[in-house]
């Protein structure tokens, strides 16, 4: 009849990385690509539905002929074997929109695709119609997972009930939604300690006679398992036992799939493996153990680096690393950074800014979640407000409490002269700061949803005035998403700091606030915005408020267009009114690539001051926040 009808079905599905198998279909497997084209076919594709909406689409983007049809077949038995596919394909799609009794007519040539020879002699180009019936929709009738997990009241190992999901009676019978259950039952189990569970059974009917669905899924359970020995393979220059340390798996620990993600996240966080997979045994020894197989493979012991930034106010700045990975044999790190900035024409060398340091880390320190970090630095910048020339020693330790929780604490020296307003001063300062951060954005280069929270805190003594001082800093984003693949992007950005201690011309300028700069208030100059000493100086202030909003929207998959405005307080002792808040505006375009967007900003200062620039423009990559 040229046309396929579902009455019932059975569900069974496999996982090849190219395909699965649905009600005894497999779908989306690659059997129509050819490495050449030896003889083209090329065809000309109408599509029709006798529905419109969402389940047209469903149908349209699923067929191969309408995707492909700018491209010619390779010779009639491609086309033949695109049009097959197609079948298959459709049916997928329209039985994820809950349609089980589709008629589908693909004719080629006027001539049902399924009697057609591949021998065939067909004109070129030829005509294909693809004309699709959805039938009516489905509902679930009865739907039930036999050997469900009991209820567990530890928060982390619960699982979404299925019916949160839709599979539940009433709702529409999606063949999404009864793989997604099964994905639901099995986790359900394996949350509870049952590493092995899995789906045993499943019965799935279309009834043609009241459009309804019935479902029976059959869970086994296996049994409860704990973590056996985990061996390591794979290895070169890596220790293998520091390996399996780092995973913080414990032979006996009861098995938990969150511990197992935890686990291949800390061997991620090393940054020394290419790939690390773990492997489960394939049986529970009688014991009750669960061995497991990590297979790794290193990344080159070296990796270089570079990158630069420009704006026209503070010119160019260009940079690069040299870092050495596993340098004795337990992922450390030691990590050598130079900068030159401030480049600008004429070349002055005598302006450029300078800064080199290196930073060791040692990963698996006292746990397997600690870093161990040691950092020194010099630097020469000039700043619009002040000259520095430092020198800097840090010692601290990063904690990872989750993947979103970071908290960081230590000691830190700094020797450094100063010259600005004040004339020129030396500085010694001993110090510990403690911070923690909580970034739950979806993305670190180009986020669209989530909050980003920081707080640190810096007491300090400074032994050239015998002065005790306590530095405070906290910030906050957040991103709201709109529209289809978050088209348009609302960003915004607090921040806000104090300073506790002696008098402003006492204070280490680097220690005081400044705003202005391309991660701070776009349109003025990095830290040009301070405290008016009343000589015609500017100096840093004791407290700080910044935030920004910006409005982010893509024009194609590619380019995307953004409008900004930042604001930005210093105060000495207490805040300013509003007419000494600083603000700038502007507006900037991106280009998405896989590293994340390019970045071009043309900022305005709407109250400019004396020295302060017409306009900037920044170039850069990633989101400004």
């Amino acid at each position: 009849m040229g046309a396929l009808c579902i009455a019932a079905a059975s569900l069974a599905v496999a996982a090849p990385a190219h395909g699965f198998e649905l009600f005894g279909f497999k779908f989306f497997e690659d059997e129509t690509q050819d490495a050449v084209i030896i003889d083209p076919q090329n065809y000309v594709v109408t599509f029709a539905s006798t529905q419109t909406g969402a389940v047209e689409n469903a149908a349209r983007n699923a067929s191969s002929l309408v995707a492909d049809q700018g491209e010619p077949a390779s010779g009639v038995a491609g086309l033949l074997a695109k049009a097959r596919g197609d079948y298959r394909r459709i049916i997928a799609a329209l039985y994820n929109e809950g349609h089980y009794g589709a008629a589908i007519s693909i004719l080629i040539g006027g001539v049902e695709a399924s009697k057609l020879a591949p021998d065939a002699r067909l004109p070129n180009p030829v005509d294909v119609s693809v004309s699709v019936d959805p039938g009516p929709l489905f509902t679930f009738n009865s739907v039930n997972i036999a050997n469900q997990a009991p209820a567990t009241s530890d928060p982390d190992d619960q699982v979404d009930l299925p019916v949160l999901r839709g599979f539940g009676a009433g709702l529409v019978a999606r063949s999404s939604v009864i793989l997604a259950a099964e994905q639901l039952a099995v986790q359900a189990w394996q949350q509870q300690g049952y590493a092995k569970a899995e789906i045993v059974g499943r019965d799935v009917v279309a009834n043609h006679a009241n459009n309804t669905v019935d479902v029976t899924i059959n869970v086994n359970p296996g049994r409860l398992a704990a973590f056996g020995d985990i061996t390591v393979t794979g290895t070169q220059n890596m220790n293998p036992e520091f390996v399996r340390q780092q995973t913080g798996l414990a032979v006996g620990q009861e098995y938990d799939p969150d511990d197992l993600t935890r686990a291949q996240k800390r061997l991620d966080r090393l940054e020394v493996f290419r790939a690390a997979r773990f492997q489960a045994a394939q049986d529970i020894s009688p014991d009750g153990l669960l061995p497991y197989e990590l297979l790794v493979e290193e990344l080159p012991g070296r990796r270089f680096g570079a990158g630069a930034t420009y704006s026209t106010v503070d010119g160019l700045g260009v940079e690069g690393f040299h870092l050495w990975r596993n340098l004795f044999g337990q992922a450390e790190r030691l990590r050598l950074d130079a900068r030159v900035a401030s480049i600008a024409w004429p070349i002055d060398t005598a302006q450029f800014d300078y800064m080199f340091g290196g930073t060791f880390t040692k990963p698996g320190f006292l746990t397997p979640d600690t870093d161990l970090v040691a950092a020194i630095a010099a630097e020469r910048t000039i700043y619009p407000t002040y000259t520095e020339t430092s020198a800097q020693a840090r010692l601290g330790l990063t904690h990872y409490f989750s993947d979103e929780l970071t908290a960081e604490g230590g000691v830190v020296y700094e020797r450094a002269r100063f010259d600005d307003v004040f004339g020129t001063r030396d500085f010694s300062t001993l110090g510990i700061y403690a911070g923690a951060t909580f970034d739950g954005r979806d993305s670190t280069v180009d986020p669209t949803e989530g909050w980003y929270l920081s707080g640190n805190a810096e007491p300090y003594y400074d032994f050239s005035f015998d002065k005790m001082g306590l530095r405070l800093t906290a910030e906050a984003r957040t991103y709201f998403g709109f529209s289809e693949d978050d088209q348009f992007v609302l960003a915004g950005r607090v921040k806000a700091g104090a300073l506790l201690g002696p008098a402003l011309n006492e204070i280490a300028p680097d220690k005081l606030f400044f705003a202005g700069g391309g991660g701070s208030v776009r349109g003025y100059a990095v830290k040009s915005i301070g405290v008016d000493d009343g000589k015609g100086g500017v100096t840093g202030g004791r407290y700080l408020l910044e935030a920004s909003l910006e409005a982010r929207a893509k024009v194609t998959e590619s380019i995307g267009v953004v409008g900004f405005v930042d604001g930005g307080y210093v105060a000495a002792d207490t805040f300013p009114g509003l007419e000494d808040l600083r603000l700038g505006v502007g507006a900037g375009v991106r280009y998405y690539t896989g590293l994340g967007p390019l970045r071009l900003d043309v900022a305005i200062p709407l109250n400019k001051r004396a020295g302060d620039p017409d306009y900037a423009l920044y170039v850069g990559i990633g989101q400004a926040f």
